[in-house]
């Protein structure tokens, strides 16, 4: 068993966001964000197949959801469900500072479902 710390260490400022994946196993996978300044480039829309269910840590930043259009300014400890084929983007994130974000991808096939 490994004691890990998922606020450090941090990448150097960097260039892309970073997607580090800390646990993966049939119908989900667990990963760790870091984000600065990164936003999701205009016109485009993620469209995944698995529910996301996110945590931001540390940071700040403001997703939007389609269809209903809904925006989400979010702080630490914020979380959010996002269905499967949920359109949604990253508008904004801390451009001075590392956001910190968990994403917990599930299977809508699993069977189970993290809470809102």
């Amino acid at each position: 068993m490994t004691l890990r710390n998922l606020l450090t260490p941090l990448p150097r400022r960097p260039v892309d966001e970073v997607f580090e994946t800390l646990l993966q196993q049939e119908g989900l996978r667990l990963e760790r964000i870091v984000s600065v300044g990164h936003a999701t480039p205009p016109g485009e829309w993620y469209d995944q197949q698995q529910d996301e269910w996110v945590l931001l840590m540390q940071g700040a930043a403001r997703l939007r959801l389609e269809d209903p259009a809904e925006v989400f300014e979010l702080q630490p400890g914020d979380s959010l469900m996002i269905p499967a084929h949920r359109r949604h983007r990253v508008e904004w994130t801390q451009p001075d500072a590392e956001t910190i974000w968990l994403a917990l991808h599930v299977d809508p096939q699993s069977g189970s479902q993290p809470e809102s």
